[in-house]
């Protein structure tokens, strides 16, 4: 098993080729070596050795030192668009906010959504859902949806358990009167939890990334990432037993918040890095978003058909959806509706807690 000190290690020529620059295995070895040899004191000396071993061009310098924030740092990448480079955001902290020109021919598919990127950070107030969160993290274990494991544990089963059954004739002068067996054991299923933080949801993101936190704290292998303009993994920021703190952390590390909507792009960029798309296999998917997708349906239908592909269950919660006569007008939403598992009432903290339990424990084997 690979330690777990050395997966950013061999992750990062992985993101590297991922982002177009190249990374040999004679180059990761070397940048391996190096780093050892420096006995690195810090991030900074990590990043001089993959300098000094990758050597990324000038031109190249500034999409090296973002992949390498990403993998080392779990800093946001920005999410790409169509349109000259020059209308990118970049993945970097800022106080201010950037507005990004609008193209001049734009085929709208959320009235509401907006190309805007503002950056700044966002605080949180304590609330009074303290009781509705501590019981929706205690009834998880037992209501996530669990799947066989690849270790194998003692009980009825129809593989024989050797080690068992030779301890028993060894006890017993070489006589054994049952047979012991073995089954593959039980484990929960990974659940990856994406969160739309554009202009659209503003009223509802600070209640999912409360969820968010029960949903670390009382599941086994959960992963949280947050969608708008930029594509963010808060999980260890979520990871804090504190929520106040862990929610200070990662409003910290969200630069979008309440700006513009590109779902389709950022779910790109997460498909896009093999660590990040390991996290959606065989995983419980669950979107929090209204799906007011700024531009033509295209990225986001492409990235929901690999996402799909990839993942156990797709659960899309939409606060538009607490009205049960509610049907999708938007166009992105219409293209990925037959995509969807479920579509379900997103509106508030409570609401998404329901649907998460009620689907977890009905979902199909």
């Amino acid at each position: 098993m690979t330690p777990a000190a050395l997966s950013p290690f061999l992750s990062f020529p992985q993101a590297l080729r991922a982002a177009g620059l190249p990374a040999s295995p004679e180059q990761t070895v070397s940048f391996l070596a190096a780093v050892g040899l420096l006995g690195p004191r810090g991030i900074a000396d990590i990043r001089r050795a993959a300098h000094a071993v990758y050597g990324p061009g000038p031109d190249r310098r500034e999409t090296f030192d973002a992949v390498f924030d990403l993998v080392f740092m779990g800093r946001s990448l920005a999410a790409p668009a169509e349109g000259t480079p020059e209308d990118m955001p970049q993945a970097r902290d800022a106080e201010g906010f950037d507005l990004m020109p609008e193209a001049e021919e734009e085929e709208p598919s959320g009235a509401e959504a907006t190309a805007a990127e503002r950056l700044f950070q966002r605080r949180f107030d304590a609330g009074d859902e303290d009781a509705m969160l501590r019981t929706f993290a205690r009834a998880l274990p037992a209501a996530l949806p669990r799947r066989r494991a690849r270790r194998m544990a003692p009980g009825k089963g129809r593989l024989p358990d050797a080690r068992r059954a030779f301890r028993h004739m060894m006890r017993r002068d070489g006589e054994i009167t049952r047979l012991p067996t073995r089954r593959r054991r039980m484990r929960q299923r990974r659940v990856l939890f994406l969160i739309d933080v554009s202009g659209s949801m503003k009223t509802g993101t600070e209640g999912a990334l409360k969820l968010a936190h029960a949903l670390v704290q009382g599941g086994e292998r959960v992963e949280a990432f947050t969608l708008g303009t930029r594509l963010t993994r808060v999980t260890r920021a979520l990871r804090h037993r504190d929520r106040t703190q862990a929610l200070a952390l990662a409003s910290g590390l969200v630069a979008d918040w309440d700006g513009g909507t590109r779902l389709g792009e950022a779910l790109a960029v997460f498909l896009s890095v093999p660590r990040f798309a390991s996290f959606a296999r065989g995983a419980l998917v669950v979107v929090v978003s209204d799906g007011l997708e700024r531009g033509g349906p295209e990225a986001l239908v492409s990235a929901m058909v690999r996402l799909r592909g990839l993942a156990w269950s797709v659960l899309w919660l939409s606060p538009l959806a607490a009205d049960p006569a509610y049907r999708p007008e938007t166009g992105a939403m219409q293209a990925i509706l037959p995509l969807l598992d479920r579509l379900g009432d997103g509106s508030e903290p409570p609401a998404i807690a329901r649907e998460i339990l009620h689907f977890a424990k009905g979902a199909r084997a």
